[in-house]
């Protein structure tokens, strides 16, 4: 499909040439001739040539192993070639003007040589798969070429090396200013890492996590075998406690009583008292004096019991059971204080245990924050070193880079004095001419095409008015004497000025032209164009004159009489009519005189050849559209319509009149001739509006003057071998003055 496309691109393009050939022709020739005199008149120019080597890195940075990155030839981007750049470097303005004012350069004025101009002479390439660039420079002047490329490659190896030293500089400027900032830096990340050591207590974060897993296993296994003995002791205080009915306090406390002489002394003489109390309250009343004297007694020795076990045990709160426990007790209670004492430590114990052990678990859990935090630091202290390492090797390495001859560009081919001029200026100037002629030649025959509106093949007919093709009439050479109008626009005639001779009935004349055998394959198509009701009445017209609308009624019309149907050719067309003069017949009578009764139409009928008769136009009258549009024209329709086989009406174009329209609505349908290059785009499309409009019944499309060799499918229409035998034959061209 693809190559379809091209090809039938392509034969437009070829076809347009075609047509323009004349001009495009002109336009060829006159820029090759003028490419070779200027070539002719051109003073010889002289040549020189000098050639650049380029490494990747310089020489010296190589062998050093020193500043390997400055100056290094390499790409940005991924399509970006590093020798591309070079060249836009010595071909930059600064570099040439150096060189035009270290040359004082002239041009043709005697003033300094513009940048421009020196471009214009100035070459320089890169060479295909290499590192070499190639400076070339031409002049009329031997000696000023060889100088010039000596001049600007040397330049231009100053400036890369000066570039280069200034980028060292650059960076040694840099890297000063830097080390010192890196050097704070530095210490104060030793600082933040010392003082979050000292506030935290850390010397080795890792052993002392491992360790105080440990301690914290071994004191949970202690605190566990406490608390296993503090459950015994316990049981054994509670043992105690339910046989001696008192505390480890209050035994202490009874065993001291006992052991007092004082607290026992005055217990005995207290519980005496109370004995003989007792007796003598049985004896007497309680007012009586022995027993006032014996409570008196007895309250006293109360008080001083009191104060003996105030002085020996404080204040306490005692039983007097507890004063006398016997000689079994003190052993039980000694007994009991050493539990209650070994249970006391236990407690203790297990609480110091306690605390540690939460200690060493609080301080596991901060251990990860803390080496978090002390793995930041260490790694910012870490960045810190390594950044100043850097710097501190970078400085030093540049300082020595600086002093180095750094430069990856060196001259392989000095220029040298040209002894002869460029031989192959000439030849390339008049190539240059033939594809600028080819070029301008082609663009011409495009421009006039593209100005030119109006239709130029069958197909854009086809296009334009949506009609069927019905018959495509070739067109025959033209005669040498005939005017050709305007040179550039030679398929499209000045109307004005351009005379046309009478057309021929080609038909008679020539029967095995391509000419007549389109006329019969027109007439065979109307013939079984409806094969409901046949056509009595056709009426012709065109867009605009000089379609050949007239020369096409004409022959269509000895096409059907050859067949043997009895034919009227009437011409309708009151503005400009013609049909006499291509038969040769007078206009004093004829359908204008028939219609207004001034005569018979036995006397304006005539015969021209057998089958075939002709009304002409008659004396044209003032207003023809009366004429045509009267009752009287149809009468006279339906009279031809039984007496002829068939009726063809030659009617005007329809941007001269409507009288095609309005005997076209009288007719049994309306035939559309169409001639390419002739017609514009314009009024097709206003023609066809006005058929749509007026709702005619268009029989089809007639496209008249087809130049084979002009269109892109000839050989669909003719036959090529039979087209030479119509060379001879006049041009099928219509109505004059139009």
């Amino acid at each position: 499909m693809e190559s379809t496309e091209t090809s039938t691109g392509l034969q437009h393009y070829w076809l347009i040439i075609k047509r323009r050939w004349q001009p495009a022709s002109f336009v060829f020739m006159l820029v090759v001739v003028l490419c070779t005199l200027i070539t002719f008149r051109e003073k010889p120019v002289y040549e020189a040539v000098g050639k650049l080597s380029f490494k990747k890195i310089s020489p010296t940075s190589s062998l050093t192993g020193l500043g390997k990155e400055i100056g290094e030839v390499t790409a940005v981007g991924e399509q970006s070639n590093p020798l591309s750049t070079e060249v836009e470097v010595i071909r930059s303005v600064p570099m040439l003007q150096k060189t035009i004012n270290q040359l004082k350069l002239k041009g043709k004025e005697g003033k300094a040589l513009k940048i421009n101009d020196f471009l214009a002479n100035l070459n320089v390439i890169n060479i295909r798969g290499t590192d070499v660039l190639t400076v070339s420079y031409k002049d009329q002047n031997p000696q000023i070429t060889a100088a010039v490329v000596n001049t600007l490659i040397n330049l231009y190896i100053e400036n890369n090396q000066t570039v280069n030293r200034m980028e060292a500089a650059a960076a040694r400027d840099f890297l000063e200013k830097q080390l010192p900032q890196a050097e704070a830096a530095l210490r104060q990340a030793e600082a933040a890492l010392r003082k979050f050591k000292e506030q935290n207590k850390v010397v080795v974060l890792p052993e002392e996590a491992k360790s105080a897993v440990e301690v914290i296993a071994k004191l949970e296994e202690q605190i566990a075998v406490a608390k296993s003995q503090y459950a015994d002791i316990n049981a054994q205080k509670l043992s105690f406690e339910k046989e001696l009915q008192m505390n480890p306090k209050q035994g202490l406390t009874a065993t001291s009583l006992s052991q007092s002489s004082a607290v026992q002394e005055a217990l005995k003489e207290y519980q005496q008292t109370e004995r003989q109390l007792a007796i003598e309250a049985i004896r007497f009343q309680p007012t009586h004096p022995v027993i006032v004297d014996l409570k008196n007694k007895k309250e006293t020795l109360q008080a001083l019991l009191k104060a003996r076990i105030e002085t020996v045990v404080g204040e306490a709160k005692l039983n007097k059971g507890n004063l006398q426990i016997g000689d079994s007790k003190p052993r039980l209670i000694e007994e009991f204080v050493k539990v209650e004492a070994k249970r006391q430590g236990l407690a203790n114990q297990i609480v110091a245990l306690s605390n540690v052990q939460m200690a060493y678990k609080q301080r596991m859990n901060v251990l990860p924050r803390l080496e978090k935090e002390q793995r930041e630091l260490e790694n910012k202290l870490q960045v810190s070193q390594s950044t100043y390492a850097l710097l501190f090797q970078k400085l030093q390495e540049i300082r020595i880079t600086e002093n180095q001859n750094v430069g990856n560009a060196r001259i392989i081919e000095a220029p040298e004095v040209p002894e002869e001029p460029i031989t192959s200026r000439k030849k390339l100037f008049i190539v240059s001419g033939v594809l600028l002629g080819s070029l301008l030649a082609i663009a011409t025959a495009l421009v006039l095409e593209s100005l030119d509106k109006s239709l130029k093949t069958v197909e854009e007919a086809k296009e334009c008015f949506g009609l069927t093709l019905l018959g495509v009439i070739p067109a025959l050479k033209k005669p040498d004497k005939v005017a050709q109008g305007n040179f550039f626009w030679k398929d499209k005639p000045n109307h004005k000025d351009l005379e046309r001779p009478t057309p021929k009935i080609v038909v008679t004349n020539d029967l095995h032209t391509p000419i007549s055998a389109a006329y019969r394959m027109l007439q065979a198509n109307l013939r079984f164009l409806s094969s409901d009701k046949e056509l009595n009445t056709i009426v012709v017209s065109s867009s605009v004159p000089q379609e050949g609308k007239s020369t096409v009624s004409a022959n269509l019309a000895v096409a059907v009489a050859q067949v043997g149907r009895k034919v009227l050719l009437v011409d309708a067309d009151m503005h400009h009519p013609v049909q006499h003069r291509i038969w040769d017949l007078t206009n004093q009578v004829g359908l204008s005189n028939a219609i207004v009764g001034q005569a018979e139409l036995r006397m304006a009928i005539r015969e021209v050849m057998p089958n075939l008769d002709v009304l002409t136009c008659g004396v044209i009258p003032p207003n023809p559209m009366a004429l045509l549009d009267s009752q009287r024209i149809s009468s006279l329709i339906d009279e031809f319509t039984t007496l002829y086989d068939l009726v063809i009406i030659d009617t005007p174009s329809l941007n001269v009149a409507a009288e095609a329209l309005i005997l076209g609505k009288k007719a049994d349908g309306l035939l559309f001739v169409v001639r390419p290059g002739v017609v514009d785009s314009a009024s097709a499309t206003f023609a066809k509006e006005l058929l749509e409009k007026s709702n005619q019944n268009v029989l089809g499309l007639v496209v008249n003057g087809v130049i084979p060799n002009h269109e892109p499918h000839s050989c669909y229409y003719f036959a090529n071998e039979s087209y030479s035998d119509a060379e001879n034959l006049t041009d099928v061209f219509a109505d004059k003055h139009r």
